[in-house]
């Protein structure tokens, strides 16, 4: 038996996540946990003929206490796009109900800025003693989404969008901007030979700011919910897997660097500095991450990126330990 939930269960990314998890096999049970509309999504949710029984809730009555109670797995899609001080305080308060009805859970966090909103999620964790950065609670910022978005593109220039399923590119750093690095010198399928520097250039900067272009094709009335919803599901679906007991399921994920010590140490000396979240290849395992993966053999363009995105990311991070502290006073 396994319980998946989605808190945001109502909003542009919320509701197609909770639609794929639906439809995912290895989902039982379904909680929904929304500030409106939540029930009618669970409701339209519970005629699909899947075997996941669906409940949703609203804020009285210990809506949240309800939808987190015996959950194995939760996904925060929740907050407003690209509003980054609100999230903050959603994300907070979302993170406290973890840790007091769930604190057995894998949690994945899709609200941004996941730079910043995974340190808040770990601080209140810590705050109320259930951190544990190798096993539960188990925290993952899902930057899947930028995974997919360089399959998809590289295809693209390959020619051949059939193989967009295929294509597997690591990407490090964060999941934002700058702090976006796709190392395309590591992709399973190389670029064409030959490719120009400008079009280089022009696919580095597709990949990070990708978010950018759905906004500006959506006229400015909303932003890369679709697609996040699909990375989500995907990223979701393989830590269920490796929860299950499957072997070898590798997968780039934003995570607090004491999960592997031994990684860690490989990282920093990569880095040139000590980053306590980073986003790199990370193996998971029945008891959540077994390994941290080393960035590995890498050009010198590619190093250029990281050496832009590491001060980014050292004040993402800070900005978010802070919020929480802060929080405190």
């Amino acid at each position: 038996m396994v319980k998946a939930v989605v808190l945001g269960a109502a909003g542009g990314i919320g509701q197609p996540l909770a639609l794929l998890l639906k439809a995912n096999p290895l989902v039982t049970e379904l909680g929904l946990y929304d500030i409106v509309n939540t029930p009618g999504v669970a409701a339209d949710l519970s005629h699909i003929s899947t075997p996941a029984k669906v409940e949703g809730y609203l804020p009285p009555d210990d809506g949240l206490k309800k939808t987190l109670t015996g959950a194995d797995i939760v996904v925060i899609p929740a907050g407003v796009p690209r509003k980054p001080g609100i999230n903050a305080g959603i994300v907070r308060d979302l993170a406290t109900g973890i840790a007091t009805f769930a604190p057995k859970a894998f949690v994945l966090v899709i609200s941004n800025p996941v730079n910043s909103t995974v340190p808040i999620v770990a601080e209140i964790l810590k705050n109320h003693n259930v951190f544990d950065p190798k096993r539960r609670v188990l925290l993952f910022g899902v930057t899947t989404l930028d995974v997919v978005r360089s399959s998809t593109f590289v295809a693209e220039i390959i020619g051949d969008l059939s193989l967009s399923k295929e294509v597997v590119v690591p990407v490090v750093g964060g999941h934002s901007g700058v702090t976006i690095v796709p190392l395309l010198s590591q992709s399973s399928h190389p670029l064409p030979a030959g490719i120009a520097p400008a079009d280089y250039e022009a696919l580095i900067n597709r990949i990070q700011f990708g978010g950018d272009e759905v906004v500006k094709a959506k006229g400015g009335a909303g932003s890369a919910t679709l697609s996040m919803a699909y990375a989500g599901a995907e990223f979701a679906g393989k830590i269920l897997r490796a929860a299950k007991g499957e072997k070898g399921i590798v997968a780039p994920s934003y995570v607090s660097q004491e999960a592997d010590k031994e990684g860690a140490a490989a990282l920093e000396k990569e880095l040139g500095q000590d980053l306590p979240y980073f986003s790199s290849n990370v193996e998971l395992g029945v008891n959540g991450i077994v390994k941290i993966h080393p960035l590995g053999k890498i050009t010198e363009a590619e190093q250029a990126l990281i050496k832009v995105a590491v001060p980014e990311l050292v004040i993402n991070i800070q900005t978010g330990v802070d919020f929480v502290k802060a929080s405190k006073l």
